[in-house]
């Protein structure tokens, strides 16, 4: 009952990864979450795999969605839709990523319903916007948002992102135009808000092309094409991956105070005392030379003897880790277990408690069925 979305209902009738992400974000704070699913085949990431888990669960589906009750309904049949319907009378919020009419020929029309229901909040997700019938996929909208274009070395191919972060960006914009209308409701009191208000629609191609924030503005600014950097940043030098003796190093140098800083404990005095590359906008002129001189001296010791001493005297940096690595250590274990699977990406402020672990297809459909939203009572 401490947790701030402690009470609200979300019916989560989405699939993949966008949808069902933000849904688990609201577990996390606290909401209660029913999934529905397609009986037998379940959403479809729980076919995304190898790696399953020891209990079959894939890993994919296991990432996006802890902290909710399985039921697995067909819309198609009268029973189950009445079931679904019931639900979302008393329900909070739906999430749902359907193409465009798919629920209203099966019955479930959101206008209608958010008409009937003046507590309810409809949050639709889909990759083009509500008058395209494309689907929308994280690689394809990478593609066409720009992304590709600036990522990858500058010789290569384009380049899509190892997470499919258009996904994840569009998820977490739901969950905050979810939590704004939440905060609207709240506020509206008794008056209630109005239909209109209570409708959130996110793209995955809206939120990607937010998501270039300096590099949409450059290219408005400067009037040029933005180009592929690699490792390397478009607009401050140093800012990318070297080389040491033994595993590449990250150097974010975001201030003049901190050229200067990292210059003394790189022992560079001919970089660190030269004037012309004082300012960052030196620097970017000379970009060849400095680069050049930081990489030859970095492989001459380990990351541990860089990171030591950038770190000393304030430089950003880090060592390049593997995934395996950063996950380990954030767990302070090897997460073989489900639990500890499910708690990757966990708020902090949580203590990564997860109190439902990621459920199999159905898992709860009998409670769900018997108890509706009293289910989440029983089963705690």
């Amino acid at each position: 009952m401490t947790l701030p979305l402690f009470g609200v209902r979300v019916l989560d009738l989405s699939r993949v990864l966008a949808g069902p992400l933000c849904s688990m974000m609201l577990g996390d704070l606290g909401a209660s979450v029913i999934k529905v699913e397609r009986p037998g085949a379940g959403d479809d990431t729980r076919g995304w795999g190898p790696p399953f888990a020891e209990n079959g669960q894939s890993a994919y589906f296991l990432s996006a969605n802890r902290n909710k009750l399985s039921l697995d309904a067909n819309f198609a049949d009268p029973i189950d839709r009445a079931l679904i319907l019931d639900l979302i009378s008393e329900a909070d919020v739906v999430v749902e990523n359907f193409m465009p009419g798919a629920l209203a020929r099966n019955g479930i029309d959101a206008d209608a319903l958010l008409a009937q229901y003046p507590q309810l909040l409809w949050c639709t997700i889909s990759g083009f916007g509500p008058a395209s019938d494309r689907p929308g996929y994280d690689f394809v909208v990478q593609a066409e948002s720009g992304w590709m274009a600036i990522t990858g070395e500058p010789e290569g191919d384009p380049m899509k992102v190892g997470v499919a972060m258009v996904d994840v960006t569009t998820g977490k914009d739901a969950a905050i135009g979810i939590l704004a209308a939440l905060a609207a409701r709240e506020r509206a009191g008794a008056s209630g808000l109005p239909a209109s208000m209570r409708r959130v629609h996110v793209t995955l191609q809206s939120s990607a092309l937010a998501a270039l924030v300096n590099v949409a503005q450059n290219t408005l600014v400067s009037g040029q094409e933005a180009r592929r950097w690699g490792n390397a940043h478009a607009n401050l030098v140093p800012y990318q991956l070297f080389q040491t003796a033994d595993r590449p190093v990250v150097i974010a140098v975001g201030a003049d105070s901190q050229w200067t800083a990292a210059m003394q404990a790189l022992d560079l005095p001919t970089l660190g005392d030269n004037p012309a590359l004082a300012t960052n906008a030196g620097r970017l002129a000379q970009r060849d030379h400095v680069v050049a001189t930081i990489a030859a001296q970095l492989r001459t010791a380990g990351a541990a003897h860089w990171m030591e001493r950038l770190t000393a005297v304030g430089v950003p940096c880090g060592v390049v880790r593997s995934a395996r690595e950063a996950v380990t250590e954030s767990l302070n274990e090897v997460p073989f277990s489900v639990t500890d699977a499910a708690r990757v990406g966990m708020p902090p402020l949580w203590n990564g408690r997860v109190r439902f672990e990621p459920p199999f297809c159905g898992e709860h459909s009998v409670t769900v069925r018997e108890k509706r939203w009293a289910s989440f009572e029983k089963l705690t």
